[in-house]
């Protein structure tokens, strides 16, 4: 057994894909015997949280819960890039850094993330390993780190909300008639890329689609005034729906109905709403920049377009909604590619597996993963 902390900013239970992963892992770690604390450090701007660097508070609790392990949630970075370089007793606990996403490679002014990248690239080198979510944010991580260090990937899932649709449901769906039923599943923030979408939609016969968008709206809530302001001013209103945020029987229901997954101009670190989507049939439209690539295979079992491609979205809707025949194709080919990929409970083994080593080589120690360890 091991006493692990877990650093994040807010609460656990908020409702985004880097939050739910990290609630999957401490909940599985806990299942596996081991004692996670988790250790909330106050959410607010970037320049109010390097305060927290100087913080005796947050210094003498991260010494004294005596943690083998401490897992720091990357997006913390402004407030421990300096903490943990002050905090290194020769045997203190072992610091990892968990990546969803580089916030330095988000899309921006690259001044703005040049000055990012100072406070990220010093966290970076100040911990032991990584624990990374696909092979996108390993690329982006190794380009910021002088030094490689132990990592692992552990792949997010889709498999939170049990798969009801057989394989005739998902067929009778595509041909069902009437409008594309599209979805955005994301919070409504600049780098999930909704107001592209909505450019793109304002181009395609109305009668051909209608727009979900489900997702908190309170993150960047300037933004999602805009987003609303730009559906009235695009007259788009009649079909167009926010949703805000859904509990999952509520979600699945949604995820049933739908016909795509539609976030083609969204930055992501991995994109667990595509793996949820195609776990209902749902083939995904995502982004070439990011990791949505490592999950859809174009025309297979969705579509991949450039960040700036706003026409290409046309000509896709276009096709699907007078080939049911293709969109059938995809719904199935998208969930075979969920029923192929990695378990939630698989992730969280990779995980503690690599957490064990690296406490073994903390500890000098050949490292031993108990044999015992299993998911209940």
């Amino acid at each position: 057994m091991m006493r692990i902390g877990f650093i994040i900013y807010g609460s656990l239970d908020t409702l985004t894909g880097g939050y739910l992963y990290d609630r999957i892992v401490v909940q599985g770690l806990r299942k596996l015997g081991h004692q996670v604390e988790v250790i909330s450090l106050p959410s607010g701007p970037y320049l109010p949280s390097l305060a927290l660097n100087f913080s005796p508070g947050l210094c003498r609790r991260m010494l004294a819960g005596r943690f083998d392990v401490i897992i720091e949630d990357e997006l913390c970075h402004p407030s421990l890039f300096l903490l943990n370089r002050r905090l290194r007793p020769p045997a203190g606990p072992v610091r990892l850094a968990l990546v969803h996403h580089i916030r330095c490679d988000e899309p921006r002014p690259r001044w703005k993330n040049l000055l990012l990248s100072v406070a990220e690239r010093s966290f970076l080198s100040s911990v032991d390993g990584f624990i990374l979510n696909s092979q996108t944010t390993r690329r982006t991580v190794m380009s910021l780190v002088n030094h490689p260090r132990p990592q692992v990937i552990a792949y997010p899932a889709g498999n939170r909300m049990a798969n009801p649709l057989s394989a005739d449901a998902l067929r009778a769906r595509a041909r069902r008639s009437g409008p594309l039923a599209l979805l955005f599943l994301g919070i409504v923030i600049p780098r999930k890329g909704l107001l592209p979408l909505l450019e793109a939609l304002a181009g395609v016969d109305r009668d051909l689609w209608r727009l979900t968008i489900v997702g908190g709206l309170e993150w960047d809530p300037a933004h999602a005034a805009h987003a609303r302001q730009r559906v009235r001013q695009l007259g788009l209103s009649e079909a167009v729906r926010f949703m805000g945020v859904q509990e999952d029987g509520a979600l699945a229901e949604i995820l049933r109905t739908h016909h795509l997954f539609c976030m083609p101009y969204a930055y992501e670190g991995f994109g667990i709403a595509i793996l949820e989507a195609m776990a209902f049939g749902l083939p995904a439209m995502g982004c070439r920049q990011g990791a949505a690539g490592e999950t859809i295979r174009h025309g297979k079992n969705g579509f991949l377009l450039d960040e700036g491609d706003l026409a290409g979205l046309r000509s896709i809707l276009i096709r699907l909604h007078g080939d049911r025949e293709e969109l059938e194709r995809l719904s199935l080919a998208a969930q075979a590619t969920y029923a192929g990929a990695p378990t939630w409970e698989q992730g969280v083994h990779t995980i503690e597996r690599f957490v064990w080593q690296m406490k073994g080589l903390r500890d000098g120690e050949k490292v031993m993963v108990p044999a015992g360890s299993a998911m209940p």
